[in-house]
């Protein structure tokens, strides 16, 4: 534990000689919402030791069933008015505890989602990993993941673009900075504030590197237990916000957010053996093992029926656009960014990453049905298609959903995703998809404004 807390994270003892000394005072609850965002309570930290590390704390259970607004709306099995709008518990998971360098005398930790009853909040993004993971758990088997988050700075408030309504905004960057040293030295001062702050925070940053968009960003963090990825993930996107808003900034990282590149989410996921040693790699064609060609054939095969998890938002589909990096075809290759799958890396580092997600993708979800895919390729034995060598983009093959709607439809008629996730865990999402569906149906737009208020 001493090293854990050398890098940010705290024991219950420590934080005791924290908060006894004056230099803790405030412990965040956290839990991970639909939409993979940060919801919770700013705790007394004697609060938090004195009651709610035994007891954990109550929140409204229309948490997990509201929209980006956080309007209350139907079809909800779990949370409605019919209902009362009660509680469930948020029990603290004390192995996330940790320091938040970037709120004064503060530690943070997350929570995992019950009623009171006991059972588990199965529609809760974290426990729906937990299920997954428990299946590959079963099989001996654990789940290694990292994700590549990519942003775009611009030089203006989140307040003040709100006001602009998000027009003419001032990307940090007005040229192509991709890998340019040169163009993130000019950013370099947040840049370094949050790798930093993360770092204190407990998650281990490899490196930074500008991208392709107009003050377009990446910072990376070394792959983990997929738990713990995730928990880091969302940690890392709500404290990356939060530090670019002290400094009079803001970062998106919505999927698409102007006509140019869009901000990606690549998922890299590989497996480990009961003894920790890598399982995917072996001596069948491409440096795979048949458990490795299966639990890529799985992800193959399922990819269309489970977009929904990778790409959960309208706005999402926007960034398959052929030649963008963004994947359209559904196809494999061994280092070939224009497949949806790419296989990277040799022997032990051997590993699958998924091209689909966006920067708005809720982890859990993604992690949750690549594993749930995987495996069942794994189980069936699915053989594994020769990998696409060229340009996928036109390979004429079948290609991801084009839109949320489509998406929908197919993760609806999955007997897959009911099989791994549970009939009301499909349903909880499928509305959520609805939902999403007819706000967007009833908006205008300014699209339709420019075109249609004089020439119409």
């Amino acid at each position: 534990m001493s090293d854990r807390a050398s890098t940010g994270y705290l024991s219950v003892s420590e934080l005791r000689a924290d908060v006894a000394a004056g230099r803790i005072d405030t412990v965040l609850l956290a839990i991970a919402d639909m939409q993979g965002r940060l919801q919770g309570k700013r705790l007394s930290a004697r609060y938090f030791l004195d009651e709610v590390l035994h007891h954990g704390s109550e929140g409204c259970n229309y948490l997990l069933a509201v929209d980006v607004d956080m309007n209350t709306v139907p079809g909800y099995a779990m949370s409605s008015w019919e209902r009362g709008y009660g509680d469930f518990v948020m029990r603290p998971d004390l192995a996330t505890l940790r320091r938040v360098p970037w709120h004064e005398g503060t530690a943070m930790l997350m929570a995992d989602l019950g009623w009171e009853d006991g059972r588990d909040v199965t529609p809760s993004p974290r426990q729906i990993l937990r299920g997954q993971l428990a299946r590959l758990a079963e099989r001996g088997l654990t789940a290694y993941v990292g994700t590549e988050l990519e942003f775009v700075v611009y030089d203006d408030s989140y307040e003040d673009a709100w006001r602009r309504a998000y027009r003419d905004l001032t990307p940090a960057n007005l040229y192509n900075v991709d890998y340019s040293l040169l163009g993130t030295a000019r950013i370099e001062p947040l840049l370094r504030r949050i790798r930093r702050e993360m770092e204190g925070a407990g998650l281990y940053v490899e490196s930074a590197k500008g991208e392709c968009n107009l003050g377009q960003h990446e910072i990376t963090f070394r792959y983990d237990e997929a738990l713990r990825t995730c928990d880091n993930h969302v940690i890392y996107k709500t404290g990356a916000k939060e530090i670019a808003a002290q400094e009079g900034r803001s970062i998106t990282f919505m999927a698409k957010p102007n006509q140019r590149e869009g901000n990606s989410c690549h998922i890299h996921i590989s497996l480990r053996g009961g003894g920790d040693e890598p399982v995917m790699a072996g001596t069948q064609p491409y440096g795979l093992s048949p458990l490795g060609a299966g639990f890529v054939a799985g992800q193959l095969a399922h990819l269309r029926e489970l977009t929904l998890l990778y790409a959960p938002n309208i706005n999402s589909y926007k960034r398959y656009v052929p030649g963008s990096f963004a994947p359209t075809a559904v196809k494999w290759g061994v280092d070939n960014r224009t497949c949806s799958l790419r296989l990277v890396g040799h022997g032990s580092s051997l590993r699958v990453e998924n091209r689909v997600p966006g920067g708005d993708v809720n982890p859990y979800l993604a992690v949750s049905a690549l594993i749930a895919a995987g495996l069942r390729g794994i189980d069936a034995e699915l053989a594994l298609e020769d990998p696409y060598e060229g340009n996928a983009y036109t390979s004429g093959a079948e290609t991801v959903p084009h839109t949320l709607r489509d998406a929908l439809a197919l993760f609806e008629a999955s007997e897959p995703a009911r099989e791994a996730f549970g009939a009301d865990v499909v349903e909880h999402y499928a509305n959520n998809a609805r939902v999403e569906l007819a706000a967007y149906d009833a908006a205008v737009t300014d699209w339709e404004m420019f075109r249609g208020f004089e020439r119409m």
